[in-house]
């Protein structure tokens, strides 16, 4: 039982409810051949009947639209035997019932001849491509072959077609229910591989951030302590390869917090290493306003344009000033002597990104003499 149990936990939506249909579909054949098992008055066509009805299971337990894996089928040849076996007793019924001397026998054989149109239609005329002009073929040709008498011939025309139509717009509803259903999980596959790739985008986007800046303040600091110790300052120079020392530490540390799923920013302790940074540069940080005016809501991502736009100033130009505004609806990082055209660089797009993810927008010009970046928030 618990492997029962298992195993129907471990299947997906989609095959549950194939499962669930076929069950249906087949607990409406077993249905059927009771009750015409009972109107049978004879132990032979009883048998019949009840040969045709696993013929009618076992032909919708071959159909690939109740597959359990969808348009996959264990056993196919189980589908044209299944129908073979039905159109046998249709048509022998329809000789008997032509042949018989007695009127009990014939009347036996157009019970098991109805009975054997009936579970065609109901297990194999719904699957096939051209089922509403068999449904009325069949449903014609089963009281003639059957020789049944002129009303008697038009009610059974009527009840088959009845049947058929309630067959074939149940089967068509139940396969578009799989249909979407189907569907439904394929849109759940996609949308988890996308959360995977948008997992994977922001992972890589803020390893760049991590390590740009990190690298960034290393290289830039590694410069300036070897062209300290050319000039003989090696006081200086041994402070900067400190500083370069805990950078790198604070950069593994910064590492194993990203690969932990944890960014913890400050944006005070990034205006602080901003300035420390472009000092070692060569530019000096003037900050207008206070940390404090930006909304809590956009600190982090404040802290974030910091940091990208503080790499972008060491790697992409020459400046000697940068100013940082902050305020309650916004802020902007400029600095003078950018190096050429903004191109593709990925940090402004990952930087777009969270801000976007926000509510903030981003805005970036350029020209010869001066690099912006201009982000607005609505004030919380």
């Amino acid at each position: 039982m618990k492997r029962v149990t298992a195993w129907w936990h471990e299947l997906p939506g989609s095959a549950k409810y194939r499962l669930y249909s076929r069950l249906t579909f087949q607990s409406a054949i077993a249905g059927l051949v009771v009750a015409l098992a009972v109107a049978a008055d004879s132990a032979p066509a009883v048998l019949v009947i009840v040969v045709g009805g696993i013929a009618a299971m076992v032909a919708v337990e071959a159909q690939p639209d109740f597959a359990t894996v969808p348009g996959v089928v264990a056993r196919p040849r189980m589908l044209p035997v299944a129908a073979a076996i039905l159109a046998a007793i249709w048509v022998v019924s329809g000789a008997v019932a032509q042949l018989a001397d007695d009127e009990s026998t014939a009347t036996g054989a157009g019970v098991v001849g109805m009975s054997a149109a009936l579970l065609t239609i109901f297990s194999v005329i719904p699957f096939t491509r051209h089922k509403w002009w068999i449904l009325i073929a069949l449903s014609v040709a089963t009281p003639l072959v059957l020789g049944a008498p002129l009303r008697a011939s038009a009610r059974g025309i009527v009840s088959l077609l009845l049947a058929g139509v309630f067959a074939i717009v149940l089967t068509l509803l139940t396969v578009w229910a799989l249909g979407i259903i189907d569907e439904l999980e394929r849109t759940k596959g996609v949308e988890a591989q996308l959360q995977v790739a948008e997992e994977r985008l922001r992972f890589s986007r803020d390893l760049h951030d991590v390590v740009g800046r990190g690298f960034s303040a290393i290289a830039v600091k590694s410069e300036l302590a070897m062209a300290l110790s050319r000039a003989g300052d090696t006081d200086r120079a041994m402070s900067e390869m400190e500083e370069v020392r805990m950078l790198a530490v604070e950069s593994m540390g910064q590492m194993r917090t990203l690969v932990r799923g944890y960014r913890n920013i400050d944006l005070r302790g990034e205006v602080a290493g901003a300035r420390s940074l472009l000092s070692a540069a060569g530019c000096e940080l003037v900050v207008e306003g206070d940390a404090a005016k930006v909304p809590t809501a956009f600190h982090e991502v404040a802290a974030w344009v910091v940091r990208e736009g503080t790499t972008n100033i060491v790697e992409h130009s020459a400046a000697t000033t940068a100013t940082l505004t902050l305020g309650g609806s916004g802020m902007s990082l400029r600095n003078d002597r950018p190096h050429g055209a903004i191109g593709e660089r990925s940090g402004l797009r990952g930087l777009g990104e969270r801000l976007a993810a926000v509510g903030a927008t981003l805005d970036v010009t350029t020209s010869s003499d001066e690099f912006a970046l201009e982000i607005h928030w609505e004030n919380q």
